[in-house]
């Protein structure tokens, strides 16, 4: 979905919207699921990497648009298992687990420390895979629409890594309850018209200024779990950290949240940070001692509903100004520019993809780096995820000696590769799931959901139970 026509038919302003948010987002296509995203990026992972399935001991969904309450990776297995058959390769490894992770756009990366930590342990002599996939749909008309995306993104991980090294014992964490940030509870399924494509639309429940407040003070938390644990000045890490790679909700959340998490160790540094802080206050014309009072009080996050509906406007109005004045800064280039830059500008083409948004942007800062033959090897890398509502990861990671053979093989600009750019109409009927108008390219190499179950006993039940069927590539003439 071309972002620059759809502020055509919404008459929104198209310059704000690509600064912003981006340039465009993809969909779910007809006989697509969570599901079959999921396993086609399993299934590519194991091809493109000539990994051997057998040795993979641990394979890990994570999501927050599954539609099984029961079963979870192994539909993934069960898929992936298809068309190793139909290759003549070896399945899965009977003995593989099978977890997955829900936590919003942080389920990823849950399963990837979870995966790690399986490494560490009893799985030491194993493979591990982690798919993040998840389909981002929110109502016509609203202000997420533009922020919507469908995608997956698989991660092979390993005890001899061969891209990217992850301190584990230096990664920081934060959870706190947030009641009405990001939701999804079920009572929105209830009246549901059918739909021609046998999904359920998964739209959430979110309060937008409140989600902005809500990422910026998970991520600073995250990140000053993080700083805690290293030896010297925390605000040294600013200068000392190569790349930034974060949760993007859109575009410019990213570089919001990193520069929060600066001015919060500013804040936090009686050393000379205040004063840098009240520097930059002056050339903004800000109040230093409110602006650092804003960024020293507590939390303002907690309790019910009726008190978070009083703070559903900006939490931080003195610190984005701030914010404004030092995007015309030099200041702006090297803490942003320089760190969140590499990738970054191909992923405006991807939309919102909840939990894979994080490893899709690492796919891509590695592929651009090894398309400009930079040298990455010892760079020290920042992954920083967020799960709306909840809780936020940092994970640092150094990139190993040797990162471009591996890097080679990612496969992100490919898999963009002639799009289908969808018209007014044919985006109303997919957003609708009316797949009558809309004629899909042949499948290739690929899952999709051949039907629906519909037997509702008494001898069988299968009511709505997804099957899928694994399309063979199409023989070159």
């Amino acid at each position: 979905m071309q972002l620059e026509d759809w502020c055509e038919w919404n008459d929104q302003p198209w310059n704000k919207v690509q600064n912003v948010v981006g340039r465009s987002f993809r969909m779910r296509g007809p006989g697509q699921s969570v599901y079959t995203l999921a396993a086609n990026a399993v299934w590519r992972l194991i091809r493109d990497y000539d990994i051997d399935p057998s040795r993979v001991g641990f394979l890990a969904l994570g999501t927050e648009s599954s539609s099984d309450n029961s079963a979870g990776a192994v539909i993934v297995k069960g898929m992936v298992n298809e068309a190793l058959n139909a290759h003549g390769l070896p399945q899965l490894a009977r003995d593989c687990e099978v977890p997955e992770f829900k936590q919003a756009c942080l389920a990823g990366v849950y399963g990837v420390k979870a995966a790690l930590r399986y490494l560490a342990t009893d799985g030491a002599d194993r493979q591990a895979i982690v798919v993040s996939a998840d389909i981002a749909e929110y109502a016509r008309g609203g202000s997420g629409e533009p922020t919507q995306g469908a995608g997956a993104v698989a991660m092979l991980l390993e005890s001899a890594p061969r891209l990217l090294e992850v301190n584990l014992a230096g990664s920081g964490s934060d959870s706190d309850y947030r009641v009405a940030d990001f939701r999804k509870p079920f009572a929105r399924f209830r009246g549901q018209p059918p739909r021609d494509d046998g999904q359920m639309q998964d739209l959430p429940v979110f309060n937008g200024r409140y989600s902005t407040s809500c990422y910026i003070d998970a991520t600073h938390h995250a990140m000053a779990a993080v700083l805690r644990k290293r030896a010297g000045r925390a605000l040294d890490y600013f200068d000392a950290v190569d790349r930034v790679f974060m949760h993007r909700p859109y575009h410019q959340m990213p570089a919001t949240g990193w520069v929060m998490a600066y001015l919060f160790t500013l804040a936090a540094d009686a050393e000379s940070g205040r004063d840098q802080l009240r520097a930059h206050c002056a050339d903004a014309g800000i109040d230093a001692e409110l602006l650092l009072a804003e960024l020293r009080a507590p939390s303002p996050f907690h309790g019910n509903g009726a008190e978070i509906g009083e703070i559903t406007g900006d939490v931080f109005p003195l610190s984005r100004r701030l914010r404004q004045h030092l995007r015309s800064t030099e200041l702006w280039g090297s803490l942003v520019r320089d760190k969140l830059g590499l990738g970054s500008e191909a992923m405006r083409d991807l939309g919102n993809l909840y939990t894979a948004a994080l490893p899709a942007w690492l796919a891509s800062g590695l592929q651009q780096a090894l398309a400009e033959g930079l040298e990455l090897a010892g760079q020290e890398w920042l992954a920083l995820g967020y799960g709306s509502g909840d809780a936020a990861e940092a994970l640092p990671m150094r990139v190993v000696p040797g990162w471009q053979a591996a890097a080679a093989r990612i496969n992100f600009e490919s898999a963009l590769n002639d799009p289908i750019d969808l018209t007014e109409a044919q985006y109303i009927a997919l957003h609708e799931g009316r797949l009558g108008e809309f004629v899909a390219a042949e499948p290739s190499d690929v899952f999709v959901v051949d039907h629906l179950g519909t037997s509702n006993g008494p001898d069988f039940y299968d009511q709505g139970i997804e099957y899928y069927r694994y399309v063979a590539p199409v023989a070159k003439a």
